[in-house]
């Protein structure tokens, strides 16, 4: 697949789903559902992914899909799509621009191409396991060597005692510079573009993950699960590359 195709067809993804989700953002004219897993969902995300979902099918209509809203299609499929619409839907009913839409594309079941969202503040972090641009520069992740002089950030304080070590988890972002909640994807975008150092997850589904793995690789940080590995992607940790190690074993019992 022509690797500039791709990148237009992802750009016109992005543009059209942000084009539905910025009209919803801060306007409480909208209901906000709960699904089975009690997580809310909304109109928007809905409405995005239907969109993006489209755009996927007329494209590449033989090309599978995972999306987060409307499940699989194409199982089996050479290449797969990957969609979140909305990646912390959480932050987007509450007001808060900590939100982002979430595409990558699989080939054989392998992370190839990650595009990640912000359609408020307008940031673009689209990579493919090699290079990783912002709004169209490249980007690169930090260098930073000690975990005392680290940005850490997670989704949540709460999920770590749920599914991992939680009092590991509370010492390392004790240990840290800072530590913030500034999560889900948009976490991941501040790895990439060198704005923080660590971005850490205890639970993840494969639409949240996935399309941001090619990303972090393209800026030359580390991603893997919480125990390092790549065998599975129910959890996270990005960070640099000096820091990966000393934060995966941070993490863990030895």
């Amino acid at each position: 697949m022509d690797a500039s195709t791709l990148n237009s067809f992802v750009n016109e993804l992005l543009t059209k789903s942000g084009d539905i989700v910025r009209p919803y953002f801060f306007n409480r004219d909208y209901s906000v559902d709960r699904k089975s897993d009690e997580s809310p969902v909304t109109r928007a995300d809905k409405e995005a992914e239907e969109c993006i979902r489209s755009l996927i099918q007329k494209e590449f209509p033989d090309h599978g899909i995972i999306g987060e809203e409307f499940g699989d299609e194409n199982k089996g499929a050479e290449y797969t799509w990957v969609i979140d619409p909305i990646d912390g839907t959480k932050a987007f009913i509450t007001g808060s621009p900590l939100f982002t839409t979430l595409v990558g594309l699989l080939h054989n079941g392998e992370p190839i191409f990650g595009a990640i969202h912000q359609p408020i503040v307008g940031l673009r972090c689209i990579g493919n396991n090699q290079e990783t641009t912002l709004n169209g520069e490249v980007v690169t992740c930090r260098d930073t060597a000690s975990i005392s002089q680290a940005t850490i950030l997670s989704s949540s304080i709460r999920t770590a005692d749920e599914y991992q070590n939680g009092s590991r988890f509370t010492a390392l972002a004790k240990s840290a510079q800072v530590f913030r909640t500034w999560g889900d994807g948009y976490g991941y975008l501040l790895v990439a573009s060198g704005q923080a150092d660590v971005m850490l997850d205890p639970i993840m589904n494969p639409w949240d993950v996935l399309p941001v793995i090619p990303v972090i690789r393209g800026a030359g940080a580390c991603i893997g699960n919480w125990q390092g590995n790549t065998d599975n992607w129910e959890s996270c940790v990005a960070a640099t590359p000096a820091l990966f190690d000393s934060v995966i074993g941070a993490l863990n019992d030895a």
